[in-house]
């Protein structure tokens, strides 16, 4: 096996279907037979939920990773899922990063989050950022090999898209230049809107070759799957949005 690649997924502006994304095509990927390790880097958490971890199975988090209380070999949770690991996130997260800039150790402040040691027992390692561009988000781009961004079909999405690549150009000239933006993912798409043509417009006058080819729609089996804790390839494995994920799936393998 080659070492994992590591994508993370973000975007700053919430509720623009992230996590979803991030969940879903973690699934659909470890259903091609891949082995992929998924990381909750949200304070929310509702990655670590939203494959059915429940909160009892959880003794270390990514926060005890990244405050230097754990390594993350010790943190790894098997979901249900075939072929598909967890490192989890709990509300505990939210403090980490006013921690992180209070902390005297400088280099614990600063340091990377160490995959090194699991990097060769994993395919894919795939990274579900806060929606921020805070410290957690910026450690988990340093140690990416590329990012995936979802975004909502809406002017708002449009504006925050300068704001992350700005971002992203700043991790590459200071931490990580070999960093590269995977692709544009539109998210709860409903192409009989013209707002939503309007967008698709700019966004291919800019970042065509970006674009992932397959948008996600927007439909109540991908919203109700979390609730049940599964991805969708198992809540509605022959539905639109699972087709739609399987496509996009096998689209990000290739560019990776």
């Amino acid at each position: 096996m080659s070492r994992a690649k590591v994508v993370s997924f973000s975007n700053q502006k919430g509720g623009v279907g992230k996590t979803t994304s991030c969940v879903n095509l973690s699934a659909q990927i470890a259903n091609k037979g891949k082995k992929v390790l998924m990381i909750d880097m949200d304070p929310q958490g509702n990655a670590t939920s939203g494959l059915g971890i429940s909160k009892s199975k959880i003794k270390k988090t990514v926060y005890d990773v990244i405050i230097g209380k754990a390594d993350i070999k010790d943190t790894i949770i098997k979901s249900n899922f075939k072929n598909l690991w967890v490192v989890p996130a709990t509300i505990d997260l939210a403090g980490a990063e006013l921690e992180l800039y209070d902390i005297e150790d400088e280099q614990l402040k600063y340091t990377e989050l160490a995959l090194d040691s699991i990097k060769d027992e994993f395919d894919y390692i795939f990274i579900d950022c806060p929606p921020s561009l805070g410290m957690l988000t910026v450690k988990a781009l340093t140690v990416s090999d590329g990012v995936v961004i979802p975004m909502q079909c809406e002017f708002y999405s449009l504006e925050g898209m300068s704001q992350l690549l700005n971002t992203i150009k700043r991790i590459r000239a200071a931490y990580n230049p070999d960093l590269q933006v995977v692709g544009i993912l539109l998210t709860m798409y409903n192409g009989r809107l013209t707002l939503t043509s309007q967008v698709v417009a700019e966004l291919k006058k800019y970042y065509a070759d970006k674009l992932f080819r397959v948008p996600i729609s927007r439909t109540v089996r991908i919203s109700e799957a979390p609730g049940y804790g599964e991805p969708i390839c198992y809540h509605d494995p022959y539905g639109k949005g699972s087709l739609e994920y399987a496509a996009v799936a096998k689209e990000l393998m290739m560019r990776i």
